[in-house]
């Protein structure tokens, strides 16, 4: 079994001991700012912390997007999905191609995708190019490369 996932810099924990450290200074200062009586401060500081707690919520989202890949003898299965798989595909082991494009700029991974003769199925396209060169490594050692564009395509 393949786990392929984004980088993760920081959990979930993280993320709301962040939103705290920022929440506290600012309802503090916007606390005090209501007091002297600009009270129309107080939820505006909270719409701002509401924005960050949101946009942390939702990268934290985004990367728990995972694309499994399930060798067994008979069969390739790939799920993609956040939390569950929400798509699936199976390809007979003995059918299924690995096709493996060349990056566009040296900085961009290789685009990778297992095929059979009916459909094709990308994979890791939200990896780095370190983390991409590993998945088609580890990929190489189990499924035959059936298709492999050239070193002309690259753009610079």
């Amino acid at each position: 079994m393949i786990v392929a996932k984004p980088n993760q810099s920081a959990t979930w924990r993280t993320n709301l001991l962040v939103l705290l450290a920022l929440a506290v200074p600012s309802l503090g200062i916007a606390i005090g700012f209501a007091l002297l009586g600009a009270w129309p401060i107080l939820p505006f500081a909270g719409l701002e912390l509401l924005c960050l707690g949101s946009a942390l919520y939702y990268v934290n989202w985004k990367l728990q997007y995972r694309h499994v890949i399930t060798l067994s003898e008979d069969e390739v299965r790939i799920d993609k999905g956040f939390y569950l798989p929400s798509r699936s595909w199976q390809f007979s082991r003995q059918g299924t191609g690995l096709a493996v494009t060349p990056e566009k700029h040296p900085w961009d991974g290789p685009e990778l995708s297992l095929h059979d003769r009916h459909e094709s199925v990308s994979l890791g396209e939200f990896l780095n190019r370190d983390d991409s060169l590993k998945l088609l490594g580890l990929l190489r050692e189990e499924i035959r490369i059936g298709s492999h564009s050239g070193k002309e395509q690259r753009h610079f």
